[in-house]
């Protein structure tokens, strides 16, 4: 079998070459602070949608920094004398929260769904600055340069705990029964958001992204997603006498750090062949789960679909939630 990083065995033991640093659980313990102090404002509007079992609305609220963050919320158009289960999903790199369309199933399932746009990206969400988003990449490296309280990517996951704390607060939603869920980027924040929020009860991450950044330098992977990394030292270390605090920084933001946090049961799936978000840099997360966990391993697929993982994911939130 042809493969693009360590066997199979080294993977499962595979513990991550990204620094952690050494105030990494004060440094969460105080962005979650900080959230705590945010006013939401949560506003909702509905949306005019054809499917006959849907209610659909268009979500606001404010995320930290004074950010208005964008969402698609949908519920079950036949209220319930029972509250339902919820579900958080999370959209890949620069892009934006799926279809309606494709968020429909899981409502059909009963569930109530939020799909938050990430600041700064594809979709609706604001940037910082308070202007809508329209940046592609670069969203890594942003604030490398400052306090690495200003990493963007901190206030990505600030905002996606918080748009799961808002479905778990909606009066429809038992907040017992809320899952999260995503692919790429949105994998590497379902993991972010079930360790920062340990009232998740189960998340499905698909090839999540975010995870061991010195793990893909080192294997010369810095392109297409983590292209960034390449850029930032060419224009900013160009002689890398800076480039192990850069590593160090960037651990603030790795998922494989916030991974032992997790307490939901995790379903993940793992391409061996993907050079995008490499394989173990996947594991380096993986392994650091401490809770209830299964991978899914795809041994001839990349960073693609995954023949039969969206079905995989339905039976797990169903089993779950």
């Amino acid at each position: 079998m042809p493969i693009v990083d360590l066997p199979l065995s080294e993977l499962a033991v595979y513990e991550g070459r990204n620094p952690r640093p050494d105030d990494h659980e004060l440094y969460w313990t105080q962005a979650l602070l900080e959230l705590g102090r945010v006013q939401a404002d949560v506003k909702i509007d509905p949306v005019a949608h054809p499917a006959t079992f849907a209610e659909c609305f268009d979500l606001t609220f404010t995320g930290v920094r004074g950010a208005r963050l964008y969402a698609k919320y949908l519920r079950p158009e036949r209220p319930s004398r029972k509250k339902r289960p919820g579900l958080a999903v999370f959209h890949g790199y620069t892009l934006a929260s799926p279809a309606w369309f494709e968020l429909l199933p899981y409502v059909a399932q009963g569930y109530s769904v939020v799909a938050m746009d990430c600041r700064g990206q594809g979709g609706r969400s604001q940037d910082p600055g308070g202007v809508p988003g329209t940046t592609v990449s670069g969203h890594i490296v942003r604030g490398l340069g400052e306090e690495p309280r200003d990493l963007l990517y901190r206030q990505i996951f600030l905002d996606a705990v918080q748009a799961t704390r808002i479905l778990m607060d909606m009066p429809e939603v038992d907040g017992g029964r809320v899952g999260v869920a995503g692919a790429s980027q949105g994998g590497g924040l379902a993991l972010a958001t079930a360790a920062l929020e340990t009232r998740v009860k189960a998340a499905v991450a698909v090839y999540p992204f975010l995870c061991d950044y010195q793990r893909v330098w080192e294997m010369d992977l810095a392109n297409e997603a983590y292209a960034e990394l390449r850029e930032y030292l060419r224009r900013f270390d160009p002689t890398h006498e800076h480039m192990e605090q850069m590593f160090t920084t960037l651990g603030y933001i790795d998922v494989q750090h916030l991974a032992p946090r997790v307490w939901a049961d995790v379903l993940m799936a793992t391409g061996l062949m993907d050079t995008v978000c490499p394989p173990s840099t996947q594991f380096a997360a993986y392994n650091r789960i401490m809770s209830r966990k299964e991978q899914v391993i795809y041994p001839d697929f990349g960073h693609e679909d995954l023949p039969g993982m969206a079905d995989r994911a339905m039976t797990f939130f169903a089993e779950r939630l």
